[in-house]
């Protein structure tokens, strides 16, 4: 009877992997973290990959069948999603507005200059692309990740090691350009699709950003202050207590994706924009901030997608012939955008952002992973 009940499946061990992993982790994280500077992005995916199709072959996103893209989108979104709308919170009231001069150097000239110049390098690297098809690839390596930049914004090393100034100006920084690298894949994919470069650049700026990035803002911007006032005016009747901020990390942040989504604007930028909006004046961030629900949900949610990411990952792939793609071009790729994206540029324009001292921070401010969400 007992054997009846055993239910052996790739799903069940999946959980098992993905929780056991999440346990463990947990259990010496500090010294992880603190002693050898490694944290759970690096060590999920690296997890990831054991149990991943080329190793154990315990989870196999890719083995889904013609879904598996779908679902590696959706859980990417959700993921940031909910770490966008916590960023917006966790900065202090009113920032964007504070240091918009300062965001606006480090945002779009900043995109702008590694997109090309990493297209530039795909381009000298994999000569069967054209630079147009190098430019909407490219477009998906310029954002910079939020969730991995907490690295270096949050915790004990964090706080101890960086400026505060450099840690909001990193965080509002990946936060927002998430959500602006719609126009780069937009033209580069317009660019690609339409016969004429003038109804390319006319849809990119219609769609990509009138509608998908300016309505997507406000969209955000709205609801955040919407739901600012509803919260405040329950807390004020006494038919909210703190535990209903906390949710709400979670509730508005994946409401508001789902509202975005539906009607086609860019949901990253409405979800931080939601975040700020909603604790422009502190008061939601009074409410949560010596809660640790937010910090959990990002641990426990980063754990599991980076092990899907790690398991995800197509090795096979990473030498194809046919398209001109060899492991030794991807190491060179991999350096070149480390080098090249995004330090020089903030070598060259540090001193107009007041949040960077000197070059050593612009420098230390210029190393980040690409967007996996686009990609």
């Amino acid at each position: 009877m007992a054997l009846d009940l055993l239910q052996v499946s790739p799903a069940r061990i999946s959980y098992i992997c993905l929780g056991g992993f999440t346990v463990l982790f947990s259990l010496v994280s500090l010294l992880i973290k603190e002693k050898l500077y490694v944290n759970e992005v690096v060590l999920g995916t690296a997890f990831g990959i054991i149990i991943g199709p080329f190793v154990a072959n315990i989870f196999a996103p890719h083995s889904w069948g013609p879904l598996s893209n779908t679902i590696t989108l959706e859980v990417m979104r959700i993921v940031l999603v909910i770490g966008l709308f916590a960023a917006g919170v966790e900065l202090p009231p009113a920032y964007m507005k504070r240091h918009a001069k300062s965001l606006l150097v480090m945002v779009v000239p900043t995109m702008a200059f590694g997109w090309v110049v990493v297209a530039a390098v795909m381009y000298v690297l994999f000569p069967k692309l054209d630079y147009i098809s190098a430019l909407c690839i490219a477009a998906c390596l310029t954002p910079t990740d939020p969730v991995t930049c907490a690295a270096i914004t949050h915790g004990k090393f964090a706080h101890q090691h960086v400026r505060e100034d450099i840690r909001h100006i990193l965080l509002a920084e990946a936060a927002a350009n998430d959500g602006l690298a719609y126009p780069f894949l937009a033209i580069s994919i317009y660019l690609t699709i339409e016969t004429s470069v003038q109804t390319a650049i006319g849809k990119w700026f219609l769609v990509g950003w009138l509608y998908q990035v300016i309505l997507g803002t406000v969209l955000g911007a709205v609801l955040g202050i919407l739901f600012s006032k509803l919260m405040k005016k329950s807390l004020d009747q006494g038919f909210i207590d703190r535990k209903s901020y906390i949710a709400q990390y979670l509730a508005l942040s994946i409401f508001i994706m789902g509202v975005a989504s539906t009607i086609g604007v860019d949901d990253l930028l409405a979800a931080f924009a939601a975040g700020c909006a909603i604790s422009w004046d502190g008061h939601f961030r009074e409410q949560t901030e010596h809660d640790n629900f937010s910090p959990v949900i990002d641990y426990v949610l980063n754990c599991c997608c980076f092990i899907y990411i790690g398991a995800w990952l197509p090795f096979n792939a990473y030498d194809s012939p046919e398209f001109n793609i060899s492991p030794w071009k991807l190491v060179l790729l991999v350096i070149a955008i480390m080098i090249f994206r995004r330090i020089p540029f903030l070598l060259a324009v540090y001193k107009f952002v007041p949040e960077i001292a000197c070059w050593r921070e612009a420098l230390f401010s210029g190393h980040f992973g690409e967007q996996l969400f686009y990609l």
